[in-house]
């Protein structure tokens, strides 16, 4: 629900009315169950305000305010050496302060505001990804079709909430497949042909549990152990011991659920269907049953709430099958440029290796990741306004959740709404701030040679640029 009312808020960003923390959610979205008697219970309170709406009519900066505001803070030394920033007005698309606007520098994680722009371009919003299976070549053989569904559970303890279920699959399977017993799981994870890691990725980050390898079938963000993921994904900030080969474990899971032995399953690829079927089977190729993941919003705000690095990989190969690409990393890339074009933005200011920004061989300029900002919420795109329902909110959700919280950020708290990014010596944040006028601007402040020492510094100085630019009126 909290995602749900940030959609809400920025649909439409020219007049909409402020976001609401939410109450007692029950029966908001309705439901078979009887509720009790006004009588038998007292009312329920309302929401408390959390984010001011946009004022509409609230006086456009200037960018000499936005230049007094903004240029002192970026010298800090923990910046570093190179500290290049985009400021602009999210209604007129005009830039109010550049500093290296056009200038190419490593993103991090807000490579991820363009893998959800350009997938709620190329898929839509409601689009949903299937994990099929279908029958073998031999009686009783049954193929594990991997769609690109990075969240797929196994069954109800996975971690995503309402995720497509392999149990659930199992069962259609026994159901079509009649009489004719399961013998043997193949897998099939051809649609993405690999590499499983990406170009440019540290050394440790297949192991280090916020990356993983990238196949066409997993569960659970490939992660050994949802259950415990979930528990310690506070303490551990999303790390998970995650599984070497995604797509073998996903079919040995499923083997086990329709009653198999777990070391029979093998890869392959799924038969063309229209075979002919052994007596009392079903034709090689049929298809037995089918699970579909969430919407791709809702794919897009997990990725952008949790910095979810394995969705943003599935996501961008999503790009690639949409643009007729192959479904890699070069292939992502490729489709990501293709569509950023189409949306009428510089594509010359994006190179891309991977969709999650793990990648050090990325470079995306703060002057596009504005553009893609703005096009999101001007209103000439409605279906890229589901880009900013997963935004963590200063001081209250997300990784910005425990920010925003010191004198010198506090004016950002609830009114600054954006993706963090970080590497070793690479520090960013894009996204919106509502300034003291009620105008809404975006903002994007890349750093990619800060200084070796505690992150949380260099963290605080981007921190109070965005505060000032939510404290000033900036005119």
């Amino acid at each position: 629900m909290p995602v749900l009312l940030v959609v809400v808020l920025l649909v439409g960003l020219a007049g909409a009315a402020a976001v609401l923390r939410p109450g007692p959610v029950a029966g908001w979205l309705g439901g078979a169950e009887s509720t009790p008697s006004a009588a038998a219970r007292p009312p329920e309170p309302d929401p408390s305000p959390v984010l001011a709406g946009p004022d509409a009519g609230a006086p456009e900066p200037t960018a000499a305010g936005v230049r007094a505001a903004v240029e002192p803070l970026t010298t800090a030394a923990a910046l570093g050496s190179r500290v290049n920033l985009s400021v602009a007005d999210v209604v007129t698309g005009e830039s109010l302060y550049a500093k290296g606007g056009d200038d190419a520098t490593v993103p991090a994680s807000v490579t991820k505001l363009a893998t959800g722009v350009t997938v709620l371009e190329a898929r839509g919003p409601g689009y949903r990804i299937a994990t099929r299976a279908v029958a073998g070549a031999n009686p009783g053989e049954v193929v594990l079709v991997g769609g690109g569904d990075p969240t797929l559970a196994v069954d109800k303890s996975g971690f995503y909430p309402g995720a497509a279920r392999l149990d659930a699959l199992a069962t259609q399977v026994k159901q079509a497949l009649g009489g004719t017993t399961p013998t043997r799981v193949v897998v099939d994870s051809t649609l993405f042909p690999g590499p499983v890691h990406g170009p440019g990725w540290d050394a440790d980050i297949p192991t280090g549990g916020f990356g993983a390898s990238i196949t066409a079938l997993m569960t659970d963000g490939a992660r050994r152990d949802p259950v415990g993921a979930k528990k310690a994904f506070v303490d551990s900030h999303g790390a998970a011991e995650r599984y070497a080969e995604p797509d073998l474990a996903a079919g040995r899971s499923f083997a086990r659920l329709l009653g198999l032995p777990q070391d029979g399953v093998v890869r392959g690829a799924a038969p063309a269907a229209g075979g002919t079927a052994a007596t009392g089977a079903p034709a090689p190729g049929t298809e037995l049953g089918k699970v579909e993941s969430l919407p791709m919003v809702r794919l897009v705000d997990i990725m952008i709430t949790d910095s979810d690095n394995v969705i943003a990989e599935a996501l961008a190969r999503q790009v690639a099958l949409a643009r007729n690409q192959q479904a890699s990393f070069a292939g992502g890339a490729a489709a990501m440029d293709e569509v950023i074009g189409e949306l009428g933005l510089p594509a010359d200011e994006i190179s891309l290796a991977d969709g999650s920004g793990l990648s050090r061989s990325n470079r995306i300029s703060p002057s596009l990741l504005t553009d893609l900002i703005a096009v999101a919420g001007n209103g000439t795109h409605p279906e890229l306004t589901a880009i900013f329902g997963g935004l963590p909110v200063a001081a209250w959700s997300g990784t910005l959740g425990g920010r925003y919280e010191s004198t010198e950020t506090a004016a950002g708290a609830g009114v600054v709404r954006a993706k963090t990014g970080t590497l070793t010596g690479v520090h960013a944040i894009a996204g919106l701030v509502t300034t003291r006028d009620g105008r809404l601007l975006t903002f994007a402040v890349l750093t990619d040679r800060a200084p070796a020492g505690d992150p949380e510094v260099t963290r605080a100085a981007l921190d109070r640029i965005a505060g000032a630019l939510a404290g000033c009126g900036c005119r």
